[in-house]
């Protein structure tokens, strides 16, 4: 799978900007590449599509944090470590989303901080509620102050 195979949009964002009423972020990944790759990866061995328990969502710098700044925001198998997609995106719309997420989760009595939707050529396949997002910086170390930890979490 090609990282150009992913589009990625967000929504409910724009309110941490402006100060407005907290809206629970969400973010659609739309693949158009081979889609039976992409359902194993998001399936378990029992045949199951995944939990959002079974999922991790991350951003990996590939750079020092400044302006403009490249990254490639991943989902992975908790299980097994291993990468079920990755895309590019720029590092500060991605902080943008967390900290929406964190403001949210402050907020909000939801047990999920934000939605990730994940659609195969513009149909649902998954959605997961998430409380989580790491972000890592270029050498791969984790960046705490700028990640998505709920309390209580150790990492």
């Amino acid at each position: 799978m090609r990282r150009e195979h992913f589009t990625l949009d967000v929504n409910n964002i724009d309110w941490v900007e402006t100060d407005g009423e907290p809206e629970k972020p969400s973010v659609s990944i739309d693949f158009t590449g081979p889609a039976t790759m992409l359902r194993e990866r998001l399936t378990g061995p029992d045949g199951d599509v995944l939990d959002a328990s079974e999922t991790d969502t991350a951003l990996r710098l590939q750079g020092p944090l400044e302006d403009d700044t490249p990254g490639v925001v991943s989902v992975t198998n908790r299980v097994t470590g291993e990468f079920i997609l990755e895309l590019n995106e720029d590092a500060d719309d991605v902080l943008q989303f967390i900290r929406a997420a964190r403001g949210y989760g402050e907020t909000a009595d939801d047990d999920g901080r934000y939605e990730v939707e994940i659609t195969l050529d513009g149909e649902p396949f998954v959605s997961y509620d998430k409380r989580t997002f790491l972000v890592y910086d270029d050498e791969g170390n984790l960046l705490r102050q700028h990640s998505l930890i709920p309390s209580g979490v150790e990492l």
